[in-house]
């Protein structure tokens, strides 16, 4: 018997995901869960976690929790679709957009879709900041190597500590 994803061929898609309110290690885990059962897009990866220090935004949040997941879609996929689960997830974990950069239960952000380049004031892909940020790197490195090299690794901004696996 042959699987779904190899009777039609698929790209990769990469989400980076983030917390830093509440429990952060329950929102990170149910968001992916929430990906593998109800997701048209499977998921065939999920990278470490790491802890980092906020980036920009409030000076008053905690660290954040990040990885990142990496998706099957279909070749030609619209990148929209991929942004209003990222936002379903997010309403899911309880999210409320008040402060730019500040502190959120769950921030779910495309970063990457194999052969899609977007530039537009609601979706850019790849993500515009994925190249300057470790807490992006380091995880989406574990995945897929092959978009992230050392040279551009050494020059993000950052630290981020390895804290295990969902």
């Amino acid at each position: 018997m042959t699987s779904p994803l190899s009777e039609s061929p698929s790209v990769r898609a990469f989400l980076g995901l983030g917390s830093n309110l509440g429990d952060r290690w329950s929102h990170l885990r149910r968001a992916v869960d929430q990906l593998r059962a109800g997701s048209a897009m499977p998921v065939t990866a999920v990278s470490p976690v790491y802890e980092t220090e906020p980036i920009g935004g409030t000076e008053d949040q905690g660290p954040y929790l990040n990885l990142v997941v990496e998706l099957a879609v279909a070749p030609g996929v619209d990148p929209y679709r991929i942004l209003e689960e990222c936002r379903r997830l997010e309403a899911a974990a309880g999210r409320v957009r008040t402060v730019r950069w500040g502190p959120r239960t769950l921030d779910v952000d495309v970063l990457w879709v194999d052969g899609v380049i977007l530039d537009d004031p609601e979706l850019t892909i790849p993500h515009p900041r994925w190249r300057e940020r470790r807490f992006v790197l380091a995880p989406l490195a574990d995945l897929a190597p092959d978009l992230v090299d050392a040279a551009t690794f050494e020059l993000s901004g950052g630290e981020v500590t390895f804290v295990g696996t969902l």
